[in-house]
């Protein structure tokens, strides 16, 4: 019988409403990043030859901006990408649940870990670069300002607050990200009425000219691509704020971007010659009076956008986890909502890597070269599992599918190849970081099936006589009067060889009933259910657990939840069969084995399994191990462990001799 699970929080609605509050909301969640690129792209340019001088460049490269938010923004992501629904839920890790059985393409998964990867890599230079282009705001007034200095306390303070939780400081971040984009919006105008013309830069012909009649302008794609590297933003928070709110917000922030970069662009025309290395754009078309309040705000949104890009992170890893591409790690729930999550590791690998990024490029510009390389490869990895998904679950025609497929690899082929110049003056440090997510989560996920090769299933048919004799043999010493085993298989007549390797042959365990759970991660977020099927009735049963990849797999709780379930049903007796405490219908103890398997040494494999085994018994070390990952403490659980494989492996046998040549 197929039951559910009380995981105590709701998981978030599949459709959320409409209104004035969410809209708000999705303003301070979904926008941090993307809202804040005005701070650095049309800085970043300042190194392309005479772009500080040429109209004609600054008009195409605003021109460029515009239909980047159109086309890849607009397009792809808010009316395409967000209707990738996995129930309520999106980015790049729930896009790949959602498809991978639709699909039935075993490599799917490593565009999932590459676009994972590069995400997390991109990621850790997002807080530093929009902290520190907020920061460097000052030096317009005081060039000797120690932006680095103030920056580090920034993030210092931001990272050790996240163990606090950020459920009462992210109530205000909608309203504060509503006055930021409103105030980039007005000062755009302000600078636009200076020069109306500036609106015809819309125009598409001015990207063409752009790109087809100056050369080398090519690389400005790189800067411009800036303008749109929080857009996954956008699909990865679809369950916390729902597609209609998402859609109609962004067109308003889409606005407001826009109007902020055409003003920037009229004053680059109007005063580009007189710019210096210390100048911003976003600044200088602020007046006087109203310089350090843009600070202020500018450094609020930067806070705002790199709260959530660390909240980003935790959801990111934690899915992973959830679909095995990476180990179990210790996660702390700040509050009662879903998704409200604290995991400590990820926190300080975060606070490490932008603490380097600060004081190895010092300066935003030096940032901005090594900013974009890696959120491309994401871009590309998410338009690839999309055109599974128009293809296998939408069903649409392979003309459309094909349309969709050509038309973005074009788009996001010439932003990578743009961006590629980047790789030396600093888009190596996140193509590295990307290749250690990568290898990380590769490693774990192909380490983990090249253990499952070993496994070995047996009949259980032949053993549960053998179960019930031990069950019942009072010279073995009572282990609990349930114990729980973790099986690999769904078959109800099959059984792994590491369960019977305990029960018989590691150091008899006697109990009055045991239990295999199975549990299957399924593409749906939060479905939680269960179903026991008894084989051998009063003495064996199995469990069958189905969890969604974002709930907790917190085994203990659901084991005693669902002991009393069947206690009400009558399907057991779970009285506790010690006399003493039968009489006051004291509770049946239960206690787990978990059975881990290591590596024989004598093991021959081929070299690549060879390595991807022992880097993914590394990567095991730096998880919590399958005790705490399970919910489960030492208190009720046995920890064994048996070979990777039950197998003779040399089958030869020793020779025995009556005597040896004694050699001198």
């Amino acid at each position: 019988m197929k039951r559910n699970l009380s995981t105590g929080s709701k998981p978030s609605s599949t459709h959320i409403n409409l209104s004035l509050g969410a809209l708000i909301v999705s303003l301070g969640i979904v926008y941090g990043d993307i809202g804040t690129s005005p701070l650095y792209v049309f800085k970043a340019m300042f190194s392309f030859h005479g772009f500080l001088t040429n109209p004609d460049l600054i008009k195409g490269a605003v021109s460029a901006i515009f239909w980047t938010l159109t086309l890849q923004t607009t397009l792809k992501y808010v009316l395409i990408t967000l209707r990738a629904d996995n129930h309520g839920e999106g980015g790049t890790f729930s896009l790949y649940a959602l498809i991978k059985k639709a699909a039935k393409r075993k490599s799917l998964y490593l565009f999932a870990i590459i676009g994972g990867a590069a995400l997390l890599a991109d990621g850790v230079i997002t807080c530093a670069i929009t902290t520190t282009s907020a920061i460097e705001g000052i030096q317009m007034r005081k060039p000797d300002t120690p932006v680095v200095l103030i920056v580090l306390l920034i993030i210092c303070l931001l990272f050790g607050i996240q163990q606090l939780g950020t459920r009462n400081i992210g109530r205000s971040f909608g309203p504060i990200m509503f006055l930021w984009f409103s105030m980039m919006g007005i000062l755009g105008i302000s600078q636009i009425v200076n020069y109306p013309q500036i609106i015809e830069s819309l125009n598409p012909y001015y990207t063409y000219n752009l790109l087809v009649n100056h050369p080398g302008s090519f690389i400005l794609l790189g800067a411009v691509f800036l303008c749109t590297t929080g857009a996954e933003a956008l699909y990865a928070d679809l369950g916390h704020c729902g597609i209609k709110n998402i859609r109609i917000s962004w067109f308003f922030v889409k606005i407001m971007l826009i109007l902020n970069y055409l003003g920037q662009a009229v004053w680059l025309i109007q005063n580009g010659a007189t710019a210096t290395k210390f100048t911003n754009p976003f600044y200088a078309i602020m007046p006087e009076w109203f310089l350090i309040t843009g600070i202020i705000m500018a450094t609020l949104a930067a806070i705002i956008a790199s709260q959530a890009l660390i909240s980003g992170a935790f959801t990111i890893v934690g899915e992973a986890i959830s679909l095995n591409f990476l180990p179990r790690l210790k996660v702390k729930y700040t509050s009662n909502i879903k998704g409200q999550v604290y995991i400590p590791r990820v926190n300080a690998m975060l606070w490490v890597g932008c603490c380097f990024i600060v004081l190895f490029f010092r300066e935003s510009t030096r940032m901005e070269a090594a900013y974009g390389l890696a959120i491309t490869l994401t871009m590309l990895m998410t338009t690839i599992l999309m055109i599974f998904y128009l293809r296998y679950k939408k069903r649409l025609v392979l003309p459309i599918v094909i349309i969709f497929a050509v038309g973005y690899g074009i788009i996001e082929g010439s932003f990578l190849i743009a961006n590629l110049h980047k790789f030396i003056d600093g888009g190596w440090f996140t193509i590295l970081l990307s290749m250690i997510f990568f290898t990380v989560m590769f490693c774990w996920y192909n380490g983990r099936r090249i253990k499952q090769r070993f496994i070995r299933f047996l009949d259980m048919e032949v053993y549960k006589p053998i179960i019930k004799d031990i069950s019942e043999d009072e010279m073995i010493m009572r282990t609990a009067t349930n114990l729980v085993f973790f099986s690999n298989t769904s078959n109800k007549h099959k059984i792994d060889d590491k369960c019977i390797f305990s029960i018989t042959s590691h150091t008899p365990k006697r109990a009055d009933i045991y239990w295999f759970i199975h549990i299957e991660t399924v593409g749906e977020p939060y479905k939680c259910e269960y179903m026991v099927e008894p084989v051998l009735e009063g003495v064996i049963y199995r469990i069958y657990l189905h969890l969604g990849f974002r709930i907790e797999p917190k085994i203990n709780q659901f084991f005693v939840q669902i002991l009393s379930d069947l206690q009400r049903s009558g399907e057991i007796d779970n009285t506790s069969r010690y006399p003493s405490l039968r009489k006051y219908n004291g509770t049946a103890d239960y206690k787990f084995i978990i059975v881990d398997r290591l590596k024989n040494p004598e093991l021959q494999l081929p070299l690549m399994k060879e390595i991807i085994l022992n880097i993914y018994y590394w990567v095991r070390k730096l998880g919590i191990g399958d005790m705490a990952s399970n919910g489960l403490h030492s208190g009720n659980s046995i920890l064994e462990y048996a070979p990777l494989t039950l197998d003779r492996l040399y089958p030869k046998p020793i020779k025995r001799v009556q005597e040896f040549e004694i050699l001198d």
